[in-house]
C-alpha cells in the first residue's frame, strides 16, 4: 500500500524526488505520513481538501480489501 500511496502523490507534484511516505502502526491501524516539497503542498491536498480526501478514500478501500484499517496524514 505504501508503493500505491507513494506513485499517486509522485504523480501529482512538480517534484516527486522530494517525496517521502514514511509507515508506522498505531493501536491496530497503518498510519502513512505523506512529505512533500512546500510548493507542492497545495497540488497534494487540493482546492478545500478534495484531493487529499480522495487519496484517503482510496487509500481506505484498498486496505479494507486487505482486512486492515489505515490512516493519511500529509505532514509539512
Amino acid at each position: 500500500m505504501k508503493e500505491l500511496l507513494t506513485y499517486i502523490v509522485r504523480n501529482l507534484v512538480e517534484n516527486p524526488d522530494e517525496v517521502s511516505v514514511t509507515e508506522h502502526n498505531a493501536d491496530g491501524e497503518t498510519v502513512f505520513e505523506v512529505r512533500v516539497a512546500e510548493g507542492d503542498m497545495g497540488k497534494v491536498i487540493g482546492r478545500g481538501g478534495r484531493i487529499v480526501k480522495e487519496i484517503r478514500v482510496l487509500m481506505k478501500a484498498v486496505a479494507q480489501r486487505k482486512g486492515k484499517r489505515v490512516s493519511v496524514d500529509i505532514l509539512d
